[in-house]
């Protein structure tokens, strides 16, 4: 029995554009070998620099080139945050955001999601009785784990309050090509027009594929200059070859096409997967993602995440635990990443973990 895995928020192979890529590796290196083949800046392949920068209104200097967006995380993590800083994260939040920061000894203070998004009144209140955090982490579109989106009256209001108490906030923003329905909200960097209250992630790994490795950071340039500067001693430069095939591949209007194909094959996915879950898992609550590659579920409180996985894993579907992206709690929640597996595979996976889920209900009798 093969095993059908809702645990990695990855394309599966189907939706990649393979074909557009091996294209674009040969531009690659037929217009710029001496470019490709080389060390190159530390700040990252200069013309995929300057389709970033264009792509989001801003000079070149603005931009870092990294490998993947969790290394640009890592990047502005290492350069903010020291040992006992406060830093505001969603609660749940990416599992690898909460253990890099807690590795790294910051004070963590997570604030509820709801489906608009972060609690901002929470969060002012925590600020009204003292919390002065160096970072608010978020991620605004479709987030990890959880599938919601911060509205555009939050945005401005946790803008106004970092802006207030002088925080940055960190806009973690991998995910906002993959809408399904629904408005397009302004990013946060835009509605911080130049102040520098706000740095900017993304990635080309959940719109063109994965394997190549190509996330940036985008901020003040003095920022992004003291960090180019960590990155040169950490790895020289990063991968021209991958950067320069990405850059081809958006040059060439390929990224638009891949996204269109990834939005309309999830869109599919999230549907089927909601309506698989409603009919065969009764108590489940979930609140159905407008784009991205995740759905976060709440179980029936006598169904314990703990069991459940291995369960689940004995019956041949993988899932992720809600308590992976909590300080505490998550015991009666999963992450559902929908994005690796074709919608005709989503129903029977489903029946697998409604099996896991009755199991686990019948052994607690």
């Amino acid at each position: 029995m093969s095993v059908i895995s809702f645990a990695r928020g990855a394309p599966s192979l189907d939706i990649i554009d393979v074909e557009g890529l091996k294209a674009a590796a040969v531009r690659a290196f037929d217009a710029d070998p001496a470019g490709v083949t080389a060390y190159g800046s530390a700040y990252g392949y200069l013309p995929l620099r300057e389709w970033i920068a264009d792509r989001y209104q801003v000079t070149a200097d603005h931009v870092l080139v990294t490998n993947g967006s969790l290394q640009a995380d890592a990047f502005l993590f290492g350069h903010l945050v020291r040992a006992g800083d406060d830093v505001v994260v969603e609660r749940p939040t990416y599992d690898r955001t909460l253990s890099n920061l807690r590795a790294m000894g910051a004070a963590v203070h997570q604030v509820t999601l709801h489906p608009d998004g972060l609690d901002v009144d929470e969060l002012r209140k925590a600020l009204e009785c003292g919390l002065r955090p160096r970072l608010a982490h978020v991620i605004p579109n479709y987030q990890n784990p959880a599938g919601v989106t911060l509205s555009a009256a939050k945005r401005r209001e946790l803008l106004a309050l970092a802006q207030e108490s002088e925080f940055t906030i960190f806009e973690d923003d991998p995910y906002a090509e993959i809408r399904f329905r629904g408005e397009r909200h302004p990013s946060l960097l835009s509605l911080d027009a130049g102040r520098g209250t706000v740095v900017h992630a993304s990635s080309f790994t959940k719109t063109i594929c994965p394997g190549v490795r190509v996330g940036y950071l985008i901020g003040q340039p003095a920022l992004i200059a003291e960090i180019a500067k960590k990155a040169t001693t950490t790895y020289i430069s990063a991968g021209m070859v991958a950067q320069a095939t990405v850059y081809q591949f958006c040059a060439s209007g390929a990224v638009e096409r891949s996204i269109a194909n990834v939005r309309t094959a999830l869109a599919e996915r999230a549907r089927v997967l909601a309506a698989a879950l409603r009919e065969h898992i009764p108590g489940i609550r979930f609140t159905e993602p407008d784009g991205g590659y995740f759905l976060w579920v709440e179980l029936p409180e006598d169904v314990d995440v703990a069991r459940l996985a291995p369960e689940a894993e004995r019956r041949g579907v993988a899932v992720v635990k809600g308590t992976d992206f909590l300080l505490e709690g998550g015991h009666h929640a999963l992450r559902l990443a929908y994005s690796a597996v074709p919608a005709d595979e989503i129903p029977e996976g489903v029946r697998r973990l409604a099996g896991a889920v009755q199991a686990v209900k019948v052994s607690d009798i």
